[in-house]
């Protein structure tokens, strides 16, 4: 069988592509995680992929407190840049595929249409500056690798969804920005896409996301509409949210529509539309 790297295994994203490839007679995952690979190390690293000796590696591991990174940054580059870049190298030693999962906060936001893969990165945040230098370190160390930014992520494991889920519990009204967009997009969606790419030969960057556009107060309601929850859901601007939350706030891209343009242009795979995709989660919670 084809051995499969994933680092970051316990997130949402590793979970989800375990998922995909559970009852395959192909490929076998194996899992990673910081208590199994430090992936800042790079001669645990090298030694790891070398023993292994995996058809791909598949990199979910990421830094993602995006508050958490301004005040972090020396971490957030290890995790988020030099991690990319030693597992770039160690793939590349054992003649491995390179599957990275990036972000759209490597764009600043101040768009009005969806961004595609030739759109210029102008990163504002701490993140978006590691995550941006995570996929230069790719493209200059890995030989034959995806790139695929993402945005918007829930799946298994803690995540807005759930936040808000948990808030309808306690609260007849919650406060949620209204002025910025984006694509929610499901854990299994994206691994259906990396499922997709993997095991071709066309390399390089895309986006993937969950079709359609909507705002995270929008989102809320239709969360709470699926869900069968009466909670209010009050409107407010992210100027507004940020005056009542206490410490450092990483700026937010107000604008975070990912244009799936590459997939489109070099292969026949759709995401499915984000409505159709969150309908699906909450059921199957």
């Amino acid at each position: 069988m084809k051995k499969l790297i994933v680092t970051g295994a316990n997130g949402q994203l590793g979970r989800a592509i375990n998922k995909v490839y559970d009852s395959s007679s192909e490929y076998e995952c194996i899992n990673t995680d910081i208590n199994d690979l430090d992936i800042t190390d790079v001669d645990a690293v090298l030694k790891y992929v070398d023993a292994v000796k995996p058809y791909a590696v598949i990199n979910c591991a990421a830094y993602t407190n995006v508050n958490g990174c301004e005040t972090d940054a020396d971490n957030a580059y290890r995790i988020n840049a030099i991690g990319p870049r030693n597992l770039s190298i160690a793939a590349t030693r054992a003649g491995a595929k390179l599957m990275h999962v990036s972000t759209d906060y490597v764009f600043d936001g101040h768009a009005s249409v969806p961004y595609t893969e030739f759109d210029k990165t102008t990163p504002e945040s701490v993140y978006g500056k590691t995550k941006l230098a995570g996929e230069n370190f790719v493209k200059e160390f890995a030989k034959d690798y995806f790139i695929v930014r993402t945005a918007w992520l829930y799946g298994d494991g803690k995540n807005f969804v759930k936040t808000m889920l948990g808030l309808s519990e306690t609260h007849k009204q919650v406060t949620v920005v209204g002025d910025q967009f984006g694509s929610p997009t499901s854990a299994s969606e994206l691994a259906k896409a990396i499922a997709f790419l993997l095991p071709t030969d066309n390399f390089g960057l895309f986006h993937g996301t969950c079709e359609g556009i909507t705002n995270w107060a929008d989102f809320t309601r239709e969360i709470y509409r699926l869900a069968g929850k009466q909670t209010e859901v009050i409107t407010v601007t992210s100027e507004e949210y940020e005056k009542n939350t206490t410490g450092i706030v990483a700026p937010r891209p107000y604008y975070s529509v990912l244009e799936n343009y590459m997939l489109k242009l070099t292969t026949n795979h759709m995401f499915a539309n984000w409505e159709k995709a969150i309908a699906e989660y909450i059921q199957n919670m």
